[in-house]
């Protein structure tokens, strides 16, 4: 029996170390995307400056998101044998420093910051739904939409800042390794959570071991809802600057517009993955963001100018809704934290895999067409897609064994 008094003298502790992740959580969540979206808006003048293909282009808007989906795979190993809070400075580590070697403005560092930098993006994106898991059982849908949030202002940060921080800087190689800072500035408190006695490798080891989900059908229809629904939110980072200037207006307007959608995305991310984690079935919250993010796209990319403001803003609420409905399926879907691990490695890491192929066909389409038409076809279709695994994956069901 515990003494008198000792539950309650322990409250205040526990409340301490709930803080503590929470502050540590969206520290890391707001790192997670400035490495993708901080290109986008760089991306003609790159092009310009370094003879750059629209095919090479391609390549370097998939190569991050293609890192995701292998660093999203090494997340139950470095789990079982680091922990989840070690794991997660471990991956803002290589965030930090893969923005860091793009600073020389030429594209070998580019290509092989973006490909270090996604790793680290892709292994603390497993991570952390297993820490809203463990950490925040009864509230988990308010605790992902807020990281969720969280990482969409980072995102919106990479887009709006990139073009003025390359005119302050000089070149665009410093404007994109100056988003090591804020990585750099998240890893204290991550190292005091990974410092905690609770959380030493032997408890990860024990408490890690994975739960086989490739047999199931949910488990693949979660998978395949987070990597097509991711594939939209890339092309949008990579490539609607670019859709935008073709538009005609300048790189620091279509920045401008750009970083208005992502901005969106924050309010979004919080009120749909709020809201919808309440009911038991997702299905419907699915559809309709789906349906608004196919229409509002199509508004901004052909529509009148008048209408461009309104239709970036409410593509930015639906993307981020998506984008907070996806992670929030995972920690659903999942009965406890292990299997939440084990699930998000899975739904990320060969989701993200698939969602690579999203912004390289975009760039191959546009290539082949030399317009928007073809790759808008495409974005379509992804979103259709999307939908179909979106209503098994929004299911009021549980992975893994069932009685």
């Amino acid at each position: 029996m515990h003494a008198p008094g000792t539950d309650i003298e322990a409250r205040p502790a526990r409340r301490r170390s709930t803080l503590l992740v929470a502050v540590a959580v969206l520290a890391a969540a707001f790192n997670l995307r400035p490495a993708l979206s901080s290109v986008g808006p760089l991306l003609t003048g790159i092009i310009a400056e370094t003879g750059l293909s629209a095919a090479g282009a391609a390549v370097l808007t998939t190569l991050p998101v293609l890192c995701l989906g292998l660093g999203a795979g090494l997340g139950p190993w470095i789990m079982r044998r680091i922990g989840p809070d070690a794991g997660v400075l471990a991956g803002l580590l290589a965030v930090a420093l893969g923005l860091a070697l793009r600073a020389p403005g030429s594209l070998p560092p580019l290509f092989a910051g973006c490909a270090l930098a996604g790793l680290g993006i892709g292994l603390a994106n497993v991570l952390l739904p297993v820490m809203v898991k463990r950490d925040y059982p009864a509230s988990a849908g308010r605790m992902t939409g807020l990281y969720t949030m969280t990482l969409c202002l980072g995102a919106a940060a990479g887009t709006g800042l990139s073009v003025p921080l390359r005119e302050a800087l000089g070149g665009w190689g410093p404007a994109l390794a100056l988003w090591c800072l804020p990585a750099f500035a998240a890893m204290p408190v991550w190292l005091l959570l990974a410092r905690r006695p609770s959380h030493q490798p032997a408890e990860a080891r024990a408490a890690g071991r994975p739960v086989r989900l490739h047999r199931d059908p949910l488990a693949w229809q979660v998978t395949g809802f987070m990597g097509l629904q991711s594939s939209l939110a890339y092309i949008m980072f990579g490539w609607l600057p670019a859709v935008l200037e073709g538009k005609g207006l300048t790189p620091l307007e279509a920045g401008f517009t750009a970083s208005i959608m992502i901005l969106g995305q924050a309010p979004g991310a919080l009120i749909v993955a709020t809201l919808a984690a309440r009911g038991r079935d997702q299905r419907g919250w699915i559809a309709a963001t789906l349906a608004v993010i196919v229409a509002t796209f199509l508004i901004a990319a052909f529509g009148p100018d008048v209408t461009l403001i309104p239709a970036s803003i409410a593509l930015g609420l639906a993307l981020g809704g998506i984008f907070g409905l996806g992670l929030t399926v995972i920690v659903l879907r999942a009965p406890e934290a292990v299997t939440a691990g084990s699930l998000s490695a899975m739904a990320q890491g060969i989701g993200y895999s698939l969602a690579a192929l999203g912004p390289l066909g975009f760039g191959l389409a546009h290539e082949a067409s030399g317009g928007w038409v073809l790759p808008s076809i495409l974005f379509i279709a992804l979103a259709a897609s999307s939908l179909a695994c979106g209503l098994g994956a929004g299911r009021a069901r549980h992975v893994g064994p069932r009685p």
